[in-house]
């Protein structure tokens, strides 16, 4: 749903257990000029006297804004290259901006004196050559879907919101409405090329693929999850899923369901007891701890249980199901009988998924939809993504087993506080698991596999006067549902960390984070180390870093 900027990782084959070394100078690097194409303009620097600006130096939460020396407006990788050079050269600190939905500072704060922006850079096409379809990292979700859709009839499965861009999504390993049925996006990255900088402090274009003879194969390893700001900028991804063959575009990923089943109910918080909202909870938890595995009927469901604040009036259920696998409204309405069992009966009339404000009616009775159709439904209806003036703040836990009673009853008091009102605070609970879960942990960087379903801790506000009270809030709300285990989501039997695209830099505050684990730890689990020595090999100066970077060894 929201990624870091397209600030990502670069790497080769470091010197370390099991990895042979080679030469970060050889290998990919000649490849990059073989699919290049003209800049459609120059690249242009935009400083502070200029009327563009006051739009180029703030993302999508306005609590991040920065006051760079300029904002380069790049239009192909050469360009990227040549930005990168100048800030080596003139000794500036570097941020690059894709979608600009990164939730912490990293991309626009004071140190910052160039911003690198990829907006331009949106090019989706299929590449002959790698028999695999080239995303330019400047390109949105949904410009991806539906140019790949349109054209060839496939998908690429990332994430809901319409206006994320590819660069930071992919990096940190992005998920969407299709993950339980065709995994993350990075389980079909194919190939990445990065502008990446050396230790004679020399910018140069790699590109690696995930083939098992790349030498440079660990810089596509480093960008299924690494997160972002770490190796190098991103400026172009390949999509191919492992194991297709030959050379018909419409064959190398996924094809999306035709159509699909929406579903939108609701409860009101007037109707809800705190029996009866721990019971609707366990419900939802139960199921996926069940469906966990892949393979079943129901690999192709994805529901998004909003537990908004008592202010909001209402806690919405937001499913869909893919329509084209048999006795699909019989499958959803079990689902939806078994979130339900024992609790009152939902009010379909209004559901309010992801904090939004406004009535679905319609799908208050499941409802067929063209899968195109229902994709761009969803990515736009959601207020909080379109709303340009509001301020916010997240964190993030992956779910391996239903949540304790006692967890549920704490989201319940506070979601209940009335020394707070917020309609647009809430806890959101997401599918995850089954196709995801098929894939090993050190397979990709993205070492969260296991995982039944993933919680994102949200509140979103407009005048900063409020920052206090909602960041207080979200704060006293996340550390006591993991008071057990010093204030965030430990890996154990539970839970399993947190996830890298909602970055939280609470995770390095002792004040806040009392488990004595590092957020490398909670990001990245047992794939840290590998992903220091992709450090040490790409970036050895330590020019690509924000506040929760990759650190170098040692």
């Amino acid at each position: 749903m929201a990624g870091a900027a397209a600030l990502a990782g670069a790497a080769s084959l470091p010197v370390g257990a099991g990895v042979a070394a080679a030469s970060p100078a050889t290998g990919g690097e000649a490849a990059a000029a073989g699919t290049a194409q003209p800049a459609p303009f120059p690249a242009t620097s935009v400083r502070p006297a200029d009327a563009r600006y006051p739009d180029l130096v703030r993302g999508m939460n306005q609590r991040w804004s920065a006051r760079p020396d300029s904002v380069r407006l790049v239009a192909d990788t050469e360009q990227v290259r040549d930005a990168v050079q100048q800030a080596l050269d003139a000794g500036q600190r570097l941020t690059v901006r894709s979608g600009g939905h990164c939730y912490e500072d990293f991309v626009y704060n004071d140190a910052v004196k160039t911003v690198i922006d990829l907006s331009e850079m949106t090019e989706v096409r299929y590449d002959e050559q790698r028999r695999a379809f080239e995303v330019q990292a400047g390109a949105t979700l949904t410009h991806v879907y539906e140019r790949l859709y349109k054209a060839y009839g496939v998908i690429a499965p990332g994430g809901v919101c319409y206006s994320v861009g590819v660069g930071g999504h992919v990096s940190g390993g992005g998920w969407g409405m299709l993950c339980r049925r065709d995994g993350l996006i990075v389980d079909h990255l194919y190939a990445v090329e990065v502008v990446v900088v050396d230790a004679r402090r020399r910018a140069r274009v790699v590109v690696a693929t995930r083939e098992p003879d790349d030498p440079n194969r660990e810089l596509w390893w480093a960008h299924t999850g690494g997160g972002g700001g770490n190796f190098g900028v991103v400026t172009r991804y390949w999509f191919r899923s492992p194991g297709t063959t030959g050379s018909t575009p419409g064959a190398l990923l996924p094809k999306p369901p035709a159509e699909v089943l929406l579903s939108a109910v609701s409860w009101s918080w007037a109707d809800l007891t705190e029996q009866s909202f721990v019971r609707l909870v366990r419900n939802y938890g139960a199921w996926h701890e069940a469906h966990a595995t892949a393979g079943g009927p129901y690999d192709g469901l994805s529901a998004n249980l909003s537990l908004n604040h008592r202010s909001n009036g209402q806690i919405g259920l937001l499913t869909q199901m893919d329509a084209t696998v048999p006795n699909a409204r019989g499958l959803l309405d079990a689902f939806l009988q078994a979130v339900s069992d024992g609790v009152d009966a939902p009010h379909g009339a209004v559901t309010r998924p992801l904090g939004e404000h406004g009535p679905m009616p319609e799908f208050a009775t499941p409802r067929v939809l063209p899968w195109l159709q229902a994709t761009r439904y969803l990515g736009v209806t959601n207020a909080v993504l379109v709303d340009p003036t509001l301020r916010g703040d997240q964190k993030s836990a992956y779910v391996r087993r239903n949540l304790p009673e006692q967890q549920i009853s704490t989201i319940y008091r506070h979601l209940t506080r009335t020394d707070f009102a917020n309609p647009n605070a809430m806890v959101l609970f997401s599918s995850y698991g089954a196709a995801v879960n098929s894939v090993p942990r050190d397979a990709t960087a993205q070492v969260h596999r296991d995982s039944a379903f993933k919680l994102l801790y949200q509140t979103y506000w407009h005048p900063a006067e409020e920052d206090d009270a909602n960041i207080g809030w979200l704060r006293d709300l996340y550390e006591d549902v993991y008071a057990d285990t010093g204030g965030v989501p430990v890996s154990d039997r539970n839970t399993d960390g947190c996830y890298v695209n909602y970055p939280d830099i609470d995770l390095n505050d002792p004040k806040h984070n009392r488990s004595g684990l590092p957020y490398t730890t909670l990001y990245y689990g047992e794939n840290y180390p590998r992903l220091q020595r992709v450090k040490a090999a790409w970036d050895p100066t330590d020019f690509f870093r924000h506040d929760q970077s990759v650190k170098l060894p040692g």
